[in-house]
């Protein structure tokens, strides 16, 4: 049995997104998929391996962490998915480690995945 995985909510500093979040500056719309999960999960990773500086640091059959480590100051961001079969809906939650603003990277990050998802999902 795999433990019921949700994502922790946004702290209120404006460096982090989330498709669990309400409020507008934190939430993001999840992506939707139409093949099985398994292949929707091995998409997204194909997908994600392409991003630099990012490894794959957890996995179930559900869940995806990475961690996204930025070029100058080596920033660690964690990245993480949750695949819902019920819905075929993909939640995530992309947020700083460290610091308050993060500039809209983490907004930004999650937008250019979408983009690059839309179709392969």
């Amino acid at each position: 049995m795999t433990k019921e995985r949700t994502l922790r909510a946004c702290p209120s500093s404006p460096n982090c997104v989330s498709t669990r979040a309400t409020d507008e500056g934190h939430t993001i719309t999840p992506f939707r998929y139409r093949k099985t999960r398994a292949e929707a999960k091995e998409a997204l990773k194909a997908i994600i391996a392409t991003l630099p500086r990012t490894k794959l640091v957890e996995e179930d059959e559900a869940y995806l962490h990475y961690e996204c480590t930025s070029l100058l100051l080596r920033f660690v961001d964690d990245v993480e998915f949750l695949f819902d079969d019920d819905t075929k809906t993909v939640h995530f939650r992309s947020a700083s480690r460290t610091g308050y603003s993060d500039f809209g990277v983490n907004r930004q990050r999650m937008e250019q995945v979408r983009a690059l998802v839309s179709a392969k999902l």
